[in-house]
């Protein structure tokens, strides 16, 4: 090639890079959300995660929340209650109760099971010992259903339990528990006293049900029945044991 060099002429391809490093550098830009919209999102997220979680707080509050309303308004069977309920219902109090071996435990541990109780002092009259004959009678009567409820005798002062009371209180719950506190949560109905009364408290804690006083056998025979459909209504979310 006459007139010119070949020093001149760039190598094969060369051109072709340099074509491409000579076109502009094309950008996108992508506007950013102004801050309000921004809090918008977040607060969007946020009731959306309440609402997830306040439905899932329903389903599993759902069983409870039938049961009772069965219980309570529809009342099965259209029978009546013999025992009287508590409005509002009274959950326990976080009192002190010491056992017969000495070890203190608060009440509120005492969740999980339907509780039939007593309250007497530790001499036990003759109200008492058939209070507690009666308690056990009727959980035994429940057949299997009877590893739902625990009975339980609070006693409300320093008197000693009788030695020849022991031998009979082996299945039983007892605790010592101070009168004062015990008296802001249990009570007896008008012109009665604290322990004419057996109680009904619920898997939650909460005292929901008092029996009527001077129970007979017809009437234990009626108390058993407002406590099987307790059990029963409770079925779908109440387990035995703690």
């Amino acid at each position: 090639m006459s007139g010119s060099n070949l020093s001149d002429v760039p190598p094969f391809g060369a051109s072709r890079a340099m074509a491409e490093v000579d076109q502009p550098l094309g950008l996108t830009v992508h506007s950013l959300p102004s801050p309000a919209e921004a809090a918008g999102v977040a607060a969007q997220r946020t009731r959306s995660g309440r609402l997830k979680m306040l439905l899932v707080v329903l389903i599993c509050a759902a069983p409870v929340i039938a049961s009772y309303f069965t219980y309570y308004v529809i009342r099965p069977e259209g029978r009546s209650v013999f025992g009287e309920l508590i409005d509002p219902q009274r959950p326990l109090p976080d009192l002190a109760a010491v056992g017969p071996d000495g070890r203190t435990l608060r009440l509120p541990n005492l969740k999980g099971q339907w509780l039939l109780v007593s309250v007497a002092g530790g001499d036990c009259d003759a109200t008492c010992e058939r209070h507690l004959y009666l308690q056990r009678q009727l959980r035994e009567s429940l057949g299997k259903e009877k590893e739902r409820v625990d009975w339980v005798w609070l006693v409300n002062d320093g008197a000693p339990v009788r030695e020849a009371l022991r031998p009979a209180l082996q299945s039983a719950t007892v605790l010592r528990v101070d009168p004062a506190g015990l008296a802001q949560w249990l009570a007896p109905a008008p012109g009665q006293a604290l322990s004419d009364h057996l109680y009904i408290v619920d898997p939650m804690g909460h005292w929901m049900m008092r029996l009527p006083p001077a129970l007979d056998a017809a009437g234990a025979a009626k108390a058993k029945r407002d406590i099987e459909r307790l059990l029963r209504a409770s079925s779908s979310w109440d387990n035995a044991g703690r």
